[in-house]
């Protein structure tokens, strides 16, 4: 049956001009005359049976449909553009993998390891997406995906990359602000900073302090962000302490550009996967990217527990599936301990001498 779809000129030269609001600024974007585009224009008119512009005085305005109209056509005209310059990429020997990527897993730990896979697998080439939230395949483009979370997505093969852990970290300008002593900071002192949240864990900081012993201390205040990578910008500008996936920051904490004053860090027992669709678990491409992916991973994993196991410090295991808690180190309760804790010991601070080489 034949499609009623209008000539692709006509879209092009409606969406220009629904853009621009002109005949002539699009006919110079699509070196056509002003003439050819109002053609073109009159024709889409004629071809969908309603008026797409308003003519008042030589002024150019969308109708209420043409408005609808012009911003289903972009989208449709983008993915037309976007599918033709993928199926380009497939010219040669290898081929092209569609991944989408939590945005700060992409920035602060993906992109910066890429080289070793196209040292590897120079004909194939990777385009990234960013996804913050976890999705479903049907209906996208994408042939896999990095998600966090707990791996219950149907339909799919899920590759554990490994967890993390949550650590809070602040610029150093921050404590010089208050004349805090870095090497002298107890977990009670949390309640004289401001608290910066990533909006979609919203519960971190209540977890971190109450596994420190402090679940009286309040938390829910402070500016929240969207992403973590927004987050450790907002801590490097000495807004507030973030709490923020320690290898997110290693390289701000080993230039002393963040410091993690607190020092115990709370494990999540949620963790980043490989997600790809059964049907796909046998693609050569996408078997190529997972195994070094895998690899990347485990390498990575490896050297952070050497890290760990070289540089003693607190860790706050914090959830009661974790097969591997590790104990806090706490210090002598005191009499300041009972201020703001309950009378609970708290986590002890890593001591200079003490913290992760991160």
């Amino acid at each position: 049956m034949r499609r009623r779809i209008p000539s692709i000129e006509a879209l092009i030269a409606f969406e220009a001009a629904a853009r621009y609001q002109s005949f002539t600024r699009s006919a110079d974007e699509l070196a056509l005359t002003q003439s050819a585009v109002g053609r073109q224009i009159a024709c889409l008119e004629e071809y969908v049976g309603v008026p797409l512009f308003n003519r008042i005085r030589k002024r150019l305005t969308l109708t209420d449909v043409g408005e609808l109209y012009a911003r289903q056509v972009r989208a449709a005209l983008e993915k037309i553009e976007g599918d033709t310059l993928a199926a380009m990429a497939h010219r040669g020997a290898g081929g092209v993998l569609e991944l989408a990527v939590i945005p700060t897993f992409a920035t602060r730990w993906l992109i910066p390891r890429l080289p070793s896979f196209y040292a590897a697998h120079a004909d194939i080439t990777l385009n990234l997406t960013t996804r913050a939230e976890p999705f479903m395949f049907e209906g996208t483009s994408f042939d896999a995906a990095i998600h966090f979370g707990n791996p219950v997505w149907p339909g799919t093969v899920a590759r554990h990359l490994f967890g993390e852990e949550l650590t809070p970290v602040c610029s150093p300008s921050l404590l010089a602000q208050g004349h805090q002593d870095p090497s002298v900071l107890p977990a009670e002192a949390l309640s004289g900073f401001t608290l910066l949240h990533q909006s979609a864990r919203p519960h971190a900081w209540r977890q971190w302090l109450t596994e420190a012993g402090l679940p009286e201390v309040p938390c829910m205040r402070g500016q929240r962000y969207e992403l973590f990578s927004m987050l450790v910008e907002a801590a490097r500008a000495g807004l507030g302490v973030a709490i923020v996936p320690r290898f997110f920051v290693r390289n701000e904490l080993a230039s002393g550009e963040l410091l993690a004053p607190f020092g115990a860090t709370l494990r999540n027992e949620q963790g980043y996967y490989l997600v790809y669709p059964e049907a796909k678990q046998n693609a050569p491409l996408l078997q190529a990217f997972e195994t070094w992916l895998m690899a990347t991973a485990q390498a990575f994993s490896d050297a952070d527990h050497v890290t760990d196991a070289m540089a003693p410090g607190s860790d706050i295991a914090a959830n009661s599936g974790d097969q591997r808690r590790r104990r806090p180190v706490r210090r002598p309760e005191t009499q300041n301990d009972h201020a703001l804790g309950g009378g609970s010991p708290v986590v002890r601070k890593l001591t200079t001498r003490d913290q992760p080489r991160l």
